[in-house]
C-alpha cells in the first residue's frame, strides 16, 4: 500500500469543519484557495470565510471562468495569486481545478488539500496531473492531496452531468481492467491481481446503486464517491494508472485533444469515457464470436505493420502533435518479423484466456443502459461529437499511449 495516501478522507456534510479541525491540529495558517466561478460559489466562497474567520491569511486563486483548461495558462495564473511565503493549497472543485493545483503545489513544494465539488472523476486521490501540454494531454507525476473534505451535501446537488460523468468514469473500470489483465497476458506489462480485483469491485459499487446514482440521492453519491476515491488509491497503489485507464481512456483522450486543438468547447471526461466505455466492450464482444478458425484466417493473414504506413496514420490523425505520439509507439514501430510472430503465437495460445477476459464483462447493451439511467450520453450525438470524429477515435486513439489494449489487438490482426 502507498505511503503517499491522504492522511484523512471524510464524505460528510461538516467538510468545512473538517477543515478547519484539521487545519487547527496540523498549525497550517497561510492558503491559497482555488476555484472557479461555479466552485467558488457554490463552496469556496465559504472555505475562504471559514478560514478568514479563524485569523488565516488566505489568498485567491480565482478562475473568472466556467470550465478552465488544466494547461500552462492557468497554472501560471495559479502562481501569479501566490505571494513569497510557504502556504497550503486548497482545491475547491472537480478534476480540472484539483489537477492545476496538484502541479502548482507541488511545484513550489507546498501541500494541497482536496475539497471537491462534485464525484466527476477518480482522480481526488491521484498523484498523477492530466495536464495539457503543448496540445498533448500528458500526465505529470506530482502528489495526492494531504486531506479530502467532500461536502456530501454539495457532491449531491452538482449538475448531473457531472454525477453521470463520475458514473461513466467507472464503468471505465471495467474495460481498463479487461486491458490491464489483456497487456499482462500477451506483452508481459506491469499486472497486480489484487489492484485488478479492487477497481473491479469498485467499479461494480456503482453498478448496484445506480439506481440511488441517478436519483442525486445522498447514499448513492457517497457510494459513487466512495468509488471514485478507491479507483484512485488503485492507481496510487499500482503506480501508474492502468488500472483505470485503458481503450476507453485513450478513445477519450484523442477526442479531447481533437476539441482543444480545434478550439471547441470541452465535453466532460466522464462522460466520453462512459461512451467510450460501450464502443471498448463491442470490441471484446467482437474478439468473443470469432472461432478458432476465424482467429486463424486473421493470423495467418495478418502482417507486420508498416513503420513508414504506421507513421503516416499518426501523422494524419494528430497532426503537429504526431512526433510525441510516435516516440510512444517506438515498440509497435520498431516491432521485427519475429517479434510479430512470437505476439502472434500467443495470442493463438492464450486464445481461450482472451475470449474469458471479454466475456466478464457486462454486455455493451448493459453499459448503455446503465448510462442512459443515471443521465449519460450513449450516442455520438449526446455526447457532442460527429460520427465521423467517433471513428476517428476508435480508429486511432490507440496509437496515444504505450500500453496493450483490445484496439491494439483488433489493429494487430488487421482490423
Amino acid at each position: 500500500m502507498s505511503k503517499l495516501r491522504a492522511e484523512v478522507v471524510t464524505i460528510d456534510n461538516q467538510a468545512v469543519d473538517h477543515l478547519l479541525a484539521f487545519c487547527n491540529e496540523h498549525d497550517l495558517r497561510e492558503f491559497v484557495v482555488v476555484s472557479d466561478r461555479n466552485t467558488r460559489h457554490v463552496l469556496g466562497e465559504r472555505v475562504e470565510a471559514a478560514l478568514r474567520g479563524q485569523g488565516y491569511s488566505v489568498l485567491s486563486a480565482f478562475f473568472d471562468e466556467e470550465k478552465p483548461v488544466a494547461d500552462a495558462h492557468h497554472i501560471f495564473h495559479v502562481m501569479l495569486a501566490c505571494d513569497a511565503k510557504p502556504r497550503t493549497f486548497v482545491a475547491v472543485g472537480s478534476g480540472t481545478i484539483t489537477d492545476i493545483t496538484r502541479f502548482a503545489s507541488h511545484r513550489t513544494h507546498a501541500a494541497f488539500l482536496s475539497m471537491p465539488t462534485a464525484p466527476s472523476v477518480d482522480g481526488f486521490t491521484s498523484i498523477g496531473a492530466p495536464l495539457i501540454i503543448d496540445g498533448i494531454k500528458t500526465t505529470v507525476v506530482c502528489q495526492p492531496p494531504r486531506a479530502i473534505f467532500a461536502d456530501l451535501a454539495v457532491l449531491a446537488n452538482a449538475p448531473r452531468a457531472m454525477i453521470a460523468a463520475g458514473f461513466g468514469d467507472m464503468m471505465g473500470k471495467f474495460t481498463s481492467v479487461a486491458d490491464f489483465r489483456l497487456g499482462r497476458l500477451l506483452r508481459g506489462e506491469p499486472f497486480d491481481e489484487e489492484i485488478a480485483q479492487r477497481t473491479a469491485k469498485s467499479a461494480q459499487m456503482c453498478v448496484d446503486h445506480a439506481a440511488e446514482i441517478a436519483t442525486a440521492s445522498p447514499e448513492g453519491v457517497r457510494h459513487l464517491m466512495d468509488a471514485l476515491v478507491e479507483s484512485g488509491y488503485c492507481m496510487l497503489d499500482f503506480g501508474d494508472s492502468r488500472p483505470a485507464s485503458g481503450t476507453e481512456h485513450h478513445f477519450s483522450h484523442f477526442w479531447e485533444m481533437k476539441l482543444l486543438r480545434e478550439g471547441r468547447p470541452p465535453i466532460l471526461h466522464g462522460a466520453k469515457v462512459g461512451y467510450g466505455t460501450i464502443r471498448a466492450t463491442e470490441l471484446y464482444e467482437q474478439l468473443g464470436q470469432l472461432s478458432r478458425d476465424a482467429l486463424s484466417e486473421l493470423l495467418e493473414g495478418a502482417t507486420l505493420p508498416d513503420r513508414e504506413a504506421e507513421i503516416a496514420c499518426i501523422e494524419a490523425a494528430y497532426g503537429e502533435l504526431a512526433p510525441d505520439i510516435i516516440k510512444t509507439q517506438r515498440y509497435f514501430l520498431e516491432m521485427t518479423e519475429a517479434e510479430f510472430d512470437a505476439l502472434k503465437a500467443r495470442i493463438w495460445t492464450h486464445w481461450a484466456e482472451i475470449q474469458a477476459i471479454g466475456a466478464a464483462l457486462l454486455p455493451s447493451a448493459e453499459f448503455r443502459r446503465l448510462l442512459q439511467l443515471v443521465g449519460g450520453p450513449t450516442t455520438p450525438a449526446a455526447l457532442g461529437l460527429r460520427d465521423e470524429e467517433i471513428e476517428q477515435g476508435v480508429n486511432n486513439a490507440h496509437y496515444f499511449r504505450d500500453r496493450f489494449t483490445v484496439r491494439k489487438l483488433w489493429h494487430l490482426l488487421g482490423e
